[in-house]
């Protein structure tokens, strides 16, 4: 029974180690993935082809008045946390059936690194 009780808890040491790729990440090399989304996201309040990003942590997907959301983006129920934010931008339609976001990031790294840029962006 101590066998395997230590077993389950270094399973749980690797699930966990696995899972904090998120809090590792790296901000300022977060914004130079980020460049290429830039093409489509702002980092401020402005929407482009996509919608802006300034406080997206947090924020219910969807809810920019006056962006032009999917219907399915609107109705998904999404809350934009570290790990919607990691599977959505993992892959998009994966997550939500319909989106119109067709890019995805698909190193864990990179990942972790736009999600911890995306936290700085607040408005000030």
């Amino acid at each position: 029974m101590e066998k395997m009780r230590a077993v389950m808890i270094a399973a749980g040491v690797i699930v966990l180690g696995a899972s904090s790729v998120q809090a590792d990440g790296d901000p300022d090399k977060g914004k130079k993935v980020f460049a290429r989304c830039s093409a489509c996201h702002a980092t401020t309040e402005q929407n482009k082809v996509g919608p802006g990003l300034l406080n997206v942590v947090g924020r219910p997907a969807g809810s920019i008045a006056g962006y032009n959301y999917s219907a399915a983006l609107k109705g998904s129920g999404l809350t934009w946390d570290e790990p919607t934010l990691d599977a959505f931008l993992k892959a998009p339609a994966a997550l939500v059936k319909g989106t119109r976001m067709s890019a995805s990031i698909p190193k864990d790294q990179d990942r972790a690194d736009v999600i911890s840029y995306l936290k700085t962006l607040t408005a000030q």
